[in-house]
């Protein structure tokens, strides 16, 4: 469980901070203010998760798969 602990910790770091950095990126790109950093990066976010719960495991936001996802009840998707 420690391990889907740390894999679930490491995809939700990872994924904000590439948000977050395409967030300034397009602001910086576009000329804007920086402070549209953050609707761009909440944009993402929320096309992450769209896209995640169809493919990704069923009825979550997660892109780990159904074994090392901590959402996983215990024995399902190990094949047992």
């Amino acid at each position: 469980m420690q391990k889907q602990l740390f894999l679930d910790l490491g995809e939700r770091a990872l994924w904000t901070g590439a948000q977050a950095s395409l967030g300034v990126v397009a602001t910086e790109l576009a000329d804007v203010p920086v402070w549209w950093a953050v609707p761009v990066a909440l944009a993402l976010s929320s096309a992450k998760s769209w896209v995640a719960g169809r493919l990704g495991r069923k009825g979550t936001a997660s892109t780990l798969s159904e074994a090392a996802d901590p959402a996983t009840p215990p024995g399902v998707g190990m094949g047992i």
